[in-house]
C-alpha cells in the first residue's frame, strides 16, 4: 500500500467512523423475576427501550404496510413464551408512510410471559429473547436491528403445580445495585421504564412479538433523552463547527494565504493542471488531519470522561488564557509570531522534490500552516473543543473534521478553478481592522477562561460583574477604533469610515450597551452561558442559596438531600452540572429562573452536583453520574423519589419552556 492510498483510507475511515457513533439511538436491558423456577413454572421478563430523543420505535401491535413493528421470540432454550405485554402507543398518520403508525417515544417497558418446559433440566439455564425493532426520526429511518438478549434462569428440582401466570403489566421494579455501583447513592437507577404504569394503558400481544429492552429510562412520553448533546443538538454542534471553519477563513491569518498558496500551486507546485489540484488536495488533506488529528489525540488521550475534567482544569484553563493573550498582543502589533524562515525554506524544498517525498513535504506544509494560523483559529478551535468537552467521545473528532474539512475546501477549490480568484477581495486596510478587532476579542476569550480558574478555586475576583465590565470595556475599544478615535503603528491612515465598518462600530456600541444591563441585573440571554454563575448562584454553592433567592440548594451532598427528602416527603430534583459547562449556566439563568419553573422546581428537594472538579467529591459524582445514566454529558437532570429511585432524566439544553415543565411533572 503506498502512501496516497493510506491517506485515503485514514481520511475515508473517519468519515465512516461519524455515522456509526451518531446513529445507535436505542439502548437495551432484560431482567428476570423470579430468577428460579421449578419445570412447569411461569416468570416473567423485563425489557426496558431508552430511545435517543428525536427518534421513535414502532409499537409491538404496529399494522403491516408500513415500519417493522417491535418483535419478540423465544430462542433456543427450555422455555415456551406465554405473550407480550406493552404500554399504549402513540397513533399518529405518518405522511411518509401514507398510513397510521404506532409509535414509542423516550423510552417503553415490556414484559414478557414464559413457562419453563416440563421437561427442563435441572440448573442454571439461559433464558434467550430475540429483540426486533425499527426506529425512525423525522428525515430517516434506520434499517431493521435484532438484538440478542440473554439472563440466567435456575430451574430447581421439583416441579411445579401450575402455579398461577404471574400478572404483569409494564410497571417499573428497581433493578439490584450493581456490586461495582457508586457507595456513594445507596441505591442503583431504576433500570426499567415507568412506561404509562396504570393498567388501561397497557396494551398486551400474545403473538411472539418483540420488545425492546434499555437502560434507565423515563416515562412512556419522551423525556428528551440525550436531547443537546446525542441527537439534534450533534447535528447543531456539527454546524457550530462547520460555521467556526467558514469564519476562520476570513481573519487575516489566513485569507491573505489563500490566493498565494493557490498560485504556489499552480505556477510551481506541478506541471499539469491535474498536478496543481492533486498538490492543492494533498495540502488540504494536511491540513484537515492536523486538526482532525488533534480532535483524535483529545479523544484518545482524556475519554469521555476526561474530557470533561480537562475542560475545567484550572491550569488548562490557565494556559488557554496565556495562550489567547499572547495571540492578542500578536494580532495588536506588539510582536510577529510566525515559523522559522529555515523551516519554510526546508519546507519549500521538500514540495519541489519529486515521487513520496513531495507528498510528505505538501502534508508538512499543511500541519505548518495550520499551526501558524493559530494565532487568529484558537478562539474558534478551544470554542469547539470546550463544547466538545460536554458531549460524548466523538465529538471532538467529528467536530474538528468537520471545522477543518470547510477551513480546507478553499485551497482545493481555487486550485480546480483558479480564475475565481480575481473574485476575492484584495487583502488591505481592511484586514488590519479585522487583526485589531479579534485581538481585542481574544483578550475578551481569556478573561472568559479566567474566570473558569476563578470559579474553581474560588478567588472570587473574577466574578460576573467584572468579566461583564471588561468585555463593556473592550467593545467600546472596538467601537473608538473603527470609528478612528485611535488607531495602531500597523495601520495605515483612514480618511472616511466604509460602510462595513460603520455597520461594525455600531455593533460593537450597542453591544457594550446590552451588556451594561447585565451589570445591574439583567439577564443576558445566551450570553449567560459564557459568564460566571450571579453572585447569588455562587453564594448558593457555600450557603444553599441558588440562582435566585427563592430557590435552595444542596450543593455536592447527595446524603443530605436523600435524608432532607425523606424528611420532608418530597421528590429530589439532581442537576449534575459543570464549573465550564456553558449549556448548565444558559439553563440556570434562562430556565430555571421562568416563573413557572421556578414554581414547579419548588416542590422539590434541590441538590446540584458539579462533576468536573479534580478529586473527590467531583470524581465520584461523574462516575455516579456515569454509572446510573449511562454518560457524562452536561447539564442532566433527574427527578428521583425519597427512596432513590429514577422518576425521569431530561439531558442537555431545551429552549422550550413547556418541555422541562412536563419533565419537572413527571
Amino acid at each position: 500500500m503506498n502512501i496516497k492510498h493510506l491517506l485515503l483510507l485514514i481520511v475515508l475511515s473517519l468519515a465512516a467512523m461519524m455515522p456509526a457513533f451518531a446513529q445507535n439511538p436505542v439502548s437495551v436491558t432484560m431482567s428476570v423475576s423470579p430468577t428460579t423456577i421449578a419445570p412447569g413454572g411461569k416468570g416473567a421478563a423485563k425489557v426496558n427501550a431508552s430511545i435517543d430523543g428525536g427518534w421513535k420505535m414502532y409499537s409491538i401491535t404496529q399494522g403491516s404496510g408500513g415500519p417493522i413493528p417491535t418483535r419478540i421470540s423465544l430462542g433456543e432454550g427450555p422455555f415456551t413464551i406465554g405473550g407480550v405485554s406493552g404500554p399504549k402507543p402513540k397513533v399518529a398518520m405518518d405522511p411518509n408512510f401514507g398510513i397510521n403508525t404506532e409509535t414509542y417515544s423516550g423510552g417503553a417497558a415490556f414484559t414478557l410471559n414464559f413457562t419453563a418446559n416440563a421437561d427442563a433440566p435441572v440448573g442454571e439455564q439461559t433464558l434467550n429473547v430475540n429483540f426486533r425493532f425499527q426506529v425512525c426520526n423525522d428525515t430517516v429511518c434506520l434499517p431493521p436491528k435484532t438484538l440478542k438478549l440473554a439472563s440466567a434462569v435456575t430451574i430447581s428440582g421439583a416441579a411445579s403445580s401450575a402455579s398461577p401466570t404471574p400478572t404483569v403489566s409494564p410497571t417499573p421494579t428497581p433493578s439490584p445495585t450493581p456490586s461495582n455501583a457508586n457507595t456513594n447513592t445507596n441505591a442503583n437507577i431504576d433500570s426499567t421504564a415507568n412506561a404509562n404504569v396504570d393498567g388501561s394503558n397497557a396494551v398486551t400481544n400474545t403473538n411472539s412479538v418483540g420488545s425492546t429492552t434499555g437502560s434507565s429510562q423515563t416515562g412512556g412520553s419522551s423525556v428528551s433523552s440525550t436531547s443537546e448533546l446525542k441527537n439534534g443538538s450533534f447535528w447543531g454542534f456539527i454546524w457550530l463547527a462547520i460555521t467556526f471553519g467558514a469564519l476562520s477563513l476570513l481573519t487575516p491569518c489566513v485569507f491573505p494565504m489563500i490566493p498565494i498558496t493557490v498560485s504556489y500551486f499552480t505556477k510551481h507546485g506541478a506541471d499539469t493542471h491535474y498536478g496543481s489540484i492533486r498538490d492543492a488536495l494533498i495540502y488540504a488533506l494536511g491540513i484537515i488531519l492536523t486538526f482532525t488529528g488533534l480532535g483524535v489525540a483529545l479523544a484518545i488521550i482524556f475519554g469521555a470522561a476526561g474530557l470533561n475534567r480537562f475542560a475545567s482544569n484550572p491550569y488548562i484553563n490557565l494556559l488557554i488564557t496565556g495562550i489567547f493573550l499572547a495571540f492578542a498582543f500578536s494580532l495588536l502589533g506588539a510582536y510577529n509570531l510566525g515559523v522559522p524562515s529555515s523551516i519554510l525554506t526546508k519546507l519549500d524544498g521538500i514540495t519541489r522534490s519529486k515521487g513520496s517525498g513531495k507528498i510528505i513535504g505538501l502534508l508538512l506544509m499543511g500541519l505548518t500552516f495550520s499551526l501558524t494560523s493559530f494565532t487568529c483559529t484558537a478562539p474558534l478551535v478551544g470554542t469547539i473543543l470546550v463544547a466538545a468537552a460536554n458531549g460524548e467521545l466523538f465529538y471532538p473528532i467529528a467536530g474538528m473534521l468537520a471545522f477543518s474539512t470547510v477551513f480546507a475546501l478553499p485551497f482545493f477549490v481555487l486550485a480546480v478553478a483558479p480564475r475565481l480568484m480575481h473574485s476575492l477581495p484584495r487583502s488591505g486596510a481592511w484586514m488590519n481592522s479585522v487583526k485589531v478587532v479579534m485581538g481585542f476579542l481574544e483578550i475578551g476569550a481569556a478573561l472568559k477562561f479566567l474566570s473558569n480558574v476563578d470559579l474553581v478555586w474560588g478567588w472570587n475576583i473574577f466574578t460576573r460583574e467584572v468579566v461583564i465590565a471588561g468585555w463593556i470595556a473592550l467593545s467600546v475599544m472596538i467601537f473608538l477604533y473603527l470609528v478612528g478615535v485611535f488607531r495602531f503603528e500597523h495601520d495605515s491612515e483612514r480618511k472616511h469610515i466604509g460602510l462595513v465598518g460603520a455597520i461594525n462600530a455600531f455593533l460593537f456600541g450597542t453591544m457594550a450597551l446590552y451588556l451594561l444591563t447585565g451589570l445591574f441585573g439583567s439577564r443576558l440571554g445566551e450570553i449567560e452561558s459564557f459568564l460566571p454563575p450571579a453572585k447569588e448562584a455562587a453564594a448558593g454553592q457555600a450557603s444553599g442559596s441558588g440562582i435566585n433567592s427563592e430557590l435552595s440548594w444542596v450543593t455536592n451532598d447527595y446524603q443530605a438531600a436523600l435524608a432532607k427528602a425523606k424528611a420532608e416527603n418530597k421528590r429530589i430534583f439532581v442537576d449534575y452540572t459543570g464549573y465550564t459547562c456553558t449549556n448548565c449556566r444558559w439553563m440556570e439563568a434562562n430556565m430555571f429562573t421562568l416563573p413557572k419553573v421556578r414554581a414547579e422546581l419548588d416542590k422539590f428537594v434541590r441538590v446540584r452536583l458539579y462533576t468536573d472538579g479534580e478529586g473527590e467529591p467531583y470524581e465520584g459524582f461523574q462516575k455516579m453520574q456515569e454509572q446510573r445514566f449511562g454518560t457524562v454529558a452536561l447539564p442532566l437532570y433527574a427527578i428521583v423519589t425519597p427512596n432513590d429511585e429514577i422518576v425521569a432524566r431530561f439531558e442537555g439544553l431545551t429552549r422550550d419552556q413547556n418541555e422541562f415543565i412536563a419533565f419537572l411533572q413527571k
